[in-house]
């Protein structure tokens, strides 16, 4: 499966790692050494280059020399590396061992004295202070001046050994200098590399969390089709049912062949014109833009879905706010006929000399006359809505006391069963907000149980999501349900199956929901019966 590439966390940029390194070569080194001169004293064909002063001194030095080795070899930890004073002892220790070597072999004139070159050089990379490095170099340099003058003293020099000695001191000095100013600037490209990895990497970081958190669905789509990464909301929005993991690397026909179709057009024109869809049945609508990956370029796009249900709330909601302000503005100028009209109505009952056919006409407009004016009341309700005033609830007790409440209002016969395992449970919600919904709702069953069994009966049924942390309250009835055509269309307003009926209650019941960080949906149970579902989200536990 193709995937881009991600980068890998930096380790944080420690500098005594790179000079641990350096000093376990720099342990190793003087280890070799050691043993290579002792060799040199013993071969028949290099005993005349070394230790011919004063062979004795020459082995108790070079033992010695091999023998401070063992410890170092022992214990290469960084926290030896880090350890400055130790170094700083380990290189006077070096430089003595060399000198003593070299006066025992005839001084400059042996060559020993310019491993001293070796040493000052690592003393310039493995200490930091430069100070003190520029000592080291110092003291060697010193070393080997007064080892000159010690033997020309003692007659085994003559005095031109003093100038190879100072040509060797200024060549010692110039390697200490430089190697110090590239072990700086070294230190600081490191530092800034590392630097830069780890801001690359965090940076890398905040995008995918940034993505994988975005509302809107990304897919990154190859040339064939092949959706390379997505994001969690296009997993959610066209497979919520399977983990992201599982989802890359399949072809977008996989997820819904009308957006493959409008991706395929897409490459094929280079025009698109944005038409939302649904993967399934009863999944929100979702609308998909195309983006190419780089300019110029169909080997990879952007695919981005967005769930286009907001869109159609907002056109919704400009709507009925558009006709509760032209209904709130003609209000009086209904109001005035429609009350003359009625009360033309009630005259025309009253009058005893009225036929029956007549007075069956009256009936027909004054009820027709309240039918309009509770069409009115309702839009104007939309157009002068307030803000909820939410209080917590402990919802088995406010259901039964809303339910005597509403059988008591009823004055006829009715059942409204309550099922209700959590006495303790509480939601927030506004009372009276949440009473005209479940009187809506109860008005609702009651009607649609008495036209399919003859009396009006009702279901409460409260349960709980713990997966998704809601509260569910459902008002079942035991009508015969909701035609599958007409139920994308239950909370239209103006929308009712009922011929007396205003098509404005369960838009009101849903929009008092949503205004309660709530929702309310039409769920139809296994046995096709109506249930109306109250979500309260985790926001309203």
């Amino acid at each position: 499966m193709n995937r881009p590439a991600i980068l890998t966390q930096p380790t944080a940029h420690v500098p005594s790692q790179q000079n641990l390194a350096l000093f376990r070569i720099y342990v190793a080194y003087r280890s070799l050494l050691a043993m290579v001169l002792l060799i040199m004293l013993v071969s028949p064909n290099t005993r005349q280059l070394v230790g011919v002063h004063n062979p004795g001194l020459y082995v108790g030095v070079a033992l010695a020399y091999l023998a401070t080795s063992i410890p170092l070899v022992g214990a290469l930890s960084g926290r030896l590396s880090r350890n400055q004073r130790l170094m700083l002892l380990i290189f006077l220790i070096d430089i003595v061992a060399i000198i003593l070597l070299a006066d025992s072999s005839g001084g400059t004139a042996s060559g020993l004295p310019a491993l001293l070159v070796i040493t000052v050089a690592a003393s310039a990379v493995l200490i930091t202070n430069r100070t003190l490095a520029t000592l080291i170099a110092a003291l060697s340099v010193l070393a080997i001046l007064l080892d000159s003058v010690r033997l020309i003293w003692i007659g085994l020099l003559d005095t031109n050994a003093l100038f190879p000695a100072g040509l060797l001191g200024i060549l010692i000095f110039g390697v200490s200098l430089m190697v110090q100013a590239i072990a700086f600037r070294l230190g600081r490209a490191e530092e800034l590399a590392s630097n830069r990895a780890s801001d690359l990497y965090n940076l890398q970081r905040l995008n995918e969390q940034i993505v994988q958190h975005m509302e809107t669905g990304i897919l990154l789509v190859n040339e064939d089709g092949v959706v390379r990464v997505m994001n969690k909301a296009s997993t959610r929005l066209l497979a919520p049912e399977r983990p992201v993991a599982v989802e890359q690397g399949r072809q977008l026909a996989d997820y819904c062949q009308e957006l493959a179709y409008q991706f395929e057009h897409w490459k094929d024109t280079g025009i698109h014109r944005a038409r939302p869809f649904t993967v399934m049945e009863g999944t929100p609508p979702i609308i998909a833009h195309f983006r190419e990956l780089q300019p110029n370029s169909h080997r990879e796009a952007l695919v981005l879905v967005e769930d286009y249900t907001p869109v159609t709330q907002y056109a919704q909601s400009l709507k009925l706010t558009s006709l509760g302000r032209l209904t709130a503005s003609i209000a009086h100028e209904i109001r005035n006929p429609l009350g003359a009209i009625s009360h033309a109505a009630q005259l025309l009952q009253e009058s005893p000399d009225l036929p029956a056919e007549d007075k069956r006409m009256a009936d027909i407009i004054q009820h027709h006359c309240e039918r309009v004016n509770q069409i009115v009341e309702s839009v104007m309700q939309i157009s002068r809505r307030e803000p909820p005033k939410p209080e917590y609830l402990v919802l088995s007790s406010w259901l039964a006391n809303c339910v005597d409440n509403y059988l008591g209002a009823l004055n006829r016969p009715a059942e409204v069963v309550i099922e209700c395992d959590y006495p303790e449970l509480l939601v927030e919600f506004d009372p009276e907000n949440l009473h005209r919904v479940m009187t809506n709702l109860l008005d609702n069953a009651l009607r649609h149980s008495k036209l399919n069994t003859g009396r009006e009966s009702a279901q409460l049924v409260v349960s709980l999501d713990f997966v998704s942390h809601q509260c569910h309250i459902d008002v079942i009835d035991a009508g015969t349900g909701v035609a599958p055509a007409d139920q994308s269309k239950l909370f239209e307003p103006f929308f009712t199956t009922v011929a007396e009926g205003s098509g404005m209650g369960l838009y009101l019941c849903k929009e008092l929901c949503e205004i309660n960080n709530a929702d309310l949906s039409y769920h139809p149970t296994n046995s096709g019966e109506s249930c109306f579902r109250i979500s309260m989200n985790q926001r309203a536990l």
